[in-house]
C-alpha cells in the first residue's frame, strides 16, 4: 500500500499517519521527493482492510501495491504451489497437482449405481488417470431433477476409493454435509454455484483439506481468485482453480469455455489450474479437441466425465464420453503434454 500525500501535507501529518501505521502493526517507509511525500506500509495489509486512510490528514491519494489476493498471488510463491495427495492405500501411487505431470479426474457425473461407479473406476485406475470423480450431491437448475444419492453415494464414493486405490474428488454443497464429504473425498469440490458461498468457503478454509473451486458461470476470474483468497484466509493454502465455461450470448455450446483462463491465472496466482471441458462445453464431440486444447494452453490438470450409456445418464448425458472414447482421449493428452516436456500418465 502507497499513501500519497499533497503538496500542502505537513511534517506533522507525515508523522501522524507513520505512527498510525505502527499502531496496527505496519512498518513504513517514506520518500521525500520534490514535488510530493510518498509513504510505504509494508506487513500484512488485511488488517487495515476498510480503514479510510484516504481521510487522514494531508492525505491525496491511496494506491494498492499488492493484488486484492494476497494469499492466491503470484508474488506469494513464485515457484508454485504443488498439491501432494498421499497413497490411498501402502504401497500406492502419490498424486502431485501442479507439478509436470498433468492431472486427470475422470468418473460420472452423478453416482447412480454401486456396479457403475465400481466399473468406471477400475476403468479409471487403469486408464493411467489420478482421480476419481463422481457426484454424490448434485445442485440442479430444475428441483425436480436427479439430485444425486447423497449420503448413500458418498458410502459408495469410499467403497470405490478403497476397492480400486484412487483418490476422488466429489462436490460438497452445504457446510452442514461437510464433514461426511471430507471424510470419503481426498479433494474437495466446490461447483459453480457456490462459488461464492463464503461461509462454506470459510468452513473448508478451517479442514485444511485441499479444494477445488470452480468457476462461476458468470463470474470474472479476480472473484475467483477472492474466492480462493476466503480459503487461504482461513489457513487453508491447498486450492486448486478450475475454468469449468462462463455464460455468455453463444448458443452452440452450454457455456463458453474460456481457455486463455489458463495463462491468465497462472501469471497472476502460484494456484494449480484444472480445465473442465465437459461443463465447458456441454457437448460429448466438443470435450476431447477441447481437453487436448487446454493441455497445450498449460493447465495443469483436467476433469471430464464418463457414462457406459450416455442417452440414460440421470444427469448431464449429452457431455459424457463413452468409455472409448475416453481411452482414446488419454492418449491424445499424453502425446500433446510430451510435446510441452510435460506427461499424462506414467
Amino acid at each position: 500500500m502507497i499513501i500519497v500525500l499533497k503538496k500542502s501535507a505537513t511534517e506533522k501529518d507525515a508523522q501522524h499517519i507513520v505512527e498510525a501505521a505502527r499502531a496496527w502493526g505496519l512498518k513504513t517507509n517514506v520518500s521525500r521527493g520534490v514535488e510530493r511525500t510518498i509513504i510505504g506500509l509494508i506487513g500484512d495489509e488485511r488488517i487495515i482492510h476498510g480503514k479510510p486512510l484516504d481521510m487522514l490528514p494531508g492525505v491525496e491519494s491511496v494506491l494498492a501495491v499488492l493484488k486484492p489476493y494476497k494469499l492466491a498471488a503470484a508474488e506469494g510463491r513464485p515457484e508454485g504451489t504443488r498439491i501432494k495427495l498421499a497413497p490411498v492405500k501402502k504401497g500406492g501411487r502419490t498424486v502431485v497437482i501442479g507439478g509436470p505431470e498433468v492431472i486427470v479426474m475422470a468418473g460420472p457425473c452423478s453416482i447412480e449405481s454401486r456396479e457403475m461407479l465400481l466399473d468406471l473406476a477400475q476403468l479409471v485406475k487403469k486408464s493411467g488417470a489420478h482421480l476419481l470423480r463422481a457426484g454424490a450431491f448434485k445442485p440442479r437448475t430444475s428441483p425436480y431433477s436427479f439430485q444425486g444419492m447423497g449420503n448413500e453415494g458418498l458410502r459408495l464414493l469410499a467403497e470405490a476409493r478403497e476397492a480400486v486405490g484412487i483418490h476422488v474428488i466429489t462436490e460438497v454443497m452445504d457446510v452442514r454435509d461437510l464433514d461426511a464429504v471430507a471424510a470419503v473425498a481426498d479433494v474437495l469440490q466446490v461447483g459453480a454455484r457456490n462459488m461464492q458461498n463464503f461461509t462454506l468457503l470459510k468452513a473448508i478454509g478451517k479442514l485444511h483439506k485441499p479444494v477445488m473451486i470452480k468457476r462461476g458461470l458468470a463470474n470474472t476470474m479476480e472473484e475467483l481468485l477472492m474466492s480462493a483468497e476466503y480459503v487461504m484466509s482461513e489457513g487453508n493454502h491447498e486450492v486448486l482453480l478450475c475454468e469449468r465455461g462462463i455464460r455468455t450470448f453463444e448458443t452452440m455450446t452450454r457455456n463458453t469455455l474460456d481457455l486463455a483462463a489458463v495463462p491468465v491465472l497462472q501469471r497472476e496466482s502460484h494456484l494449480p489450474v484444472i480445465v473442465d471441458p465437459s461443463h465447458g462445453t456441454g457437448h460429448w464431440d466438443l470435450v476431447v479437441p477441447m481437453a487436448r486444447a487446454a493441455v497445450a494452453a498449460g493447465a495443469d490438470g483436467i476433469m471430464v466425465e464418463i457414462h457406459p450409456k450416455p442417452a440414460e445418464a440421470m444427469s448431464d448425458g449429452s457431455q459424457a464420453l463413452l468409455p472409448k472414447t475416453y481411452l482414446k482421449m488419454m492418449k491424445e493428452l499424453d502425446r500433446v503434454a510430451r510435446v510441452l516436456g510435460r506427461k499424462v500418465t506414467r
